[in-house]
C-alpha cells in the first residue's frame, strides 16, 4: 500500500481504546496515521480515558493514558488523507467548539472520503452540520444531537456498526471489530490471508 494516510482528531480525555485501537490496527494494516490535537503539536501528548460499562446507567470513567500525537495539528490538510477517524470520549464534546477542527471534518464530507465516527465522536460531526439527512450512529446519549443536527439516529448493539455512504459509525469501542472492518471497507483496502 502506497503512503495512504488517515487523520485522527484527538483531544485530552479522548476515549482510551477509541484511540489506542484504530491507530495501532490501521498502521498495521499498512495506513500512516496523524494522531492530531488543536493547539499541540508532533510529540506532545493528550490524556485519555477508560469509559466502562459496569452496569450503571451511564459508563464509568477512569484515568487512561497518556497518547502521544505524531503530527502537528497546524500542518493538517484534507487533501493530504484519505480518511478521518474521530473517536469518542470527552475531547469531542470541548473539539467540536474549534472552527478549524470544524472546516476539517467538512473538507472531508464534503470530498466524500471515507469517515469513522465511534460513541461521542457523533457530537463533532453534529457540530460540523454533516449529519443533515444521515444515519448515523453513537453513543446512545448523543442520540438528541444527531437528530436535532438533521440526522437519523441509528440504536444499535454496542457491538455493531452502521455504514451510510462514507460514513462509519458505532456507539461504543466494543463495536471495533465491525467498525474498522466496515471503515477498511470504505477505504478499498483489500487485506488477504
Amino acid at each position: 500500500m502506497a503512503a495512504k494516510k488517515i487523520l485522527m482528531l484527538v483531544g485530552d480525555y479522548v476515549e482510551d481504546y477509541e484511540v489506542m485501537v484504530p491507530f495501532q490496527a490501521l498502521q498495521m494494516v499498512g495506513y500512516t496515521v496523524h494522531a492530531v490535537c488543536p493547539d499541540k503539536t508532533a510529540g506532545q501528548s493528550v490524556r485519555t480515558a477508560i469509559h466502562d460499562f459496569e452496569g450503571d446507567q451511564t459508563y464509568s470513567e477512569k484515568p487512561g493514558h497518556n497518547f502521544a500525537l505524531n503530527f502537528s495539528f497546524a500542518d493538517v490538510k484534507a487533501k493530504d488523507y484519505q480518511g478521518l477517524v474521530v473517536p469518542g470520549g470527552r475531547s469531542p464534546e470541548y473539539l467540536r467548539l474549534n472552527a478549524d477542527v470544524l472546516k476539517l471534518v467538512q473538507a472531508f464530507a464534503k470530498a466524500d472520503k471515507p469517515i469513522a465516527a465511534v460513541c461521542h465522536g457523533a457530537q463533532l460531526l453534529a457540530a460540523a452540520g454533516v449529519l443533515k439527512g444521515r444515519e448515523c450512529s453513537a453513543y446512545p446519549a448523543c442520540a438528541p444531537e444527531v437528530t436535532l443536527s438533521g440526522g437519523t439516529f441509528v440504536e444499535i448493539a454496542v457491538d455493531h456498526a452502521h455504514v451510510e455512504g462514507n460514513l462509519v459509525t458505532a456507539p461504543a469501542w466494543p463495536a471495533h471489530p465491525n467498525w474498522l472492518a466496515g471503515f477498511l471497507m470504505l477505504l478499498g483496502a483489500k487485506i488477504s490471508l
